[in-house]
């Protein structure tokens, strides 16, 4: 009986480097998006990017037309010492500076306390390092109590504020002086701690003057 058999093909060296390369090709064609390391100028398929007319008409401006001058957009940054005593706004335009009421009086009261002064007077000094010479001061309370009431404790305080604020500031600066009562509130008047920052004194001035 007569067996045959079939004899082991062994391809050339040769033959299987030329075969493992031809499927790396195919392999790394069939891969998805391009890569960091893919050569520039072109898209993920290989395909070279689409051409841009710079002259067709839509993309430019209209006869006698020009571009809006260059605007800086207005940041805001906001300093609160713990408790909310004191807030400091600062925007590309303007520096606000929030007192709470306690700090600055007793309660229900516009005479200012003896701590007051301090704060105060180093308020006069970073509206004289801006060289600012109009600075409003306006004043707030909660919702307690009568609306007409409010009006008239803001006022006073604010008024109080300004008189002591006046003593560190150069002679010709103006003032615009209000008060508020309960409007503009920042914060709930529904609880305590939200009546605490609503009654307060904002002083704020021009970042230079003008």
């Amino acid at each position: 009986m007569t067996t045959s058999t079939t004899p082991t093909l062994r391809p050339h060296p040769r033959t299987a480097l030329t075969l493992t390369f031809a499927l790396l090709l195919i392999t790394s064609a069939a891969l998805g998006p391009a890569r960091a390391d893919d050569p520039p100028n072109s898209t993920s398929n290989g395909a070279p990017p689409p051409v841009i007319d710079t002259k067709s008409p839509g993309l430019m401006l209209p006869e006698g037309a020009t571009l809006a001058p260059a605007k800086v957009l207005d940041i805001k940054q906001i300093v609160e010492e713990q408790g909310g005593e004191q807030r400091r706004e600062d925007t590309n335009v303007d520096v606000t500076f929030a007192l709470q009421a306690e700090v600055l009086f007793p309660k229900d009261s516009a005479k200012l306390s003896p701590a007051a002064t301090a704060r105060i007077a180093a308020i006069a000094a970073e509206v004289n390092k801006q060289g600012s010479r109009r600075v409003r001061v306006f004043g707030f309370t909660d919702d307690l109590g009568t609306y007409e009431h409010g009006l008239k404790l803001s006022k006073d305080r604010a008024n109080a504020v300004q008189l002591e604020l006046a003593k560190g500031l150069d002679p010709g600066t103006t003032f615009d002086i209000r008060g508020y009562s309960e409007d503009y509130p920042i914060a709930d008047n529904a609880t305590e701690e939200g009546r605490k920052k609503n009654r307060r004194v904002e002083v704020s001035f021009p970042r230079t003057s003008s």
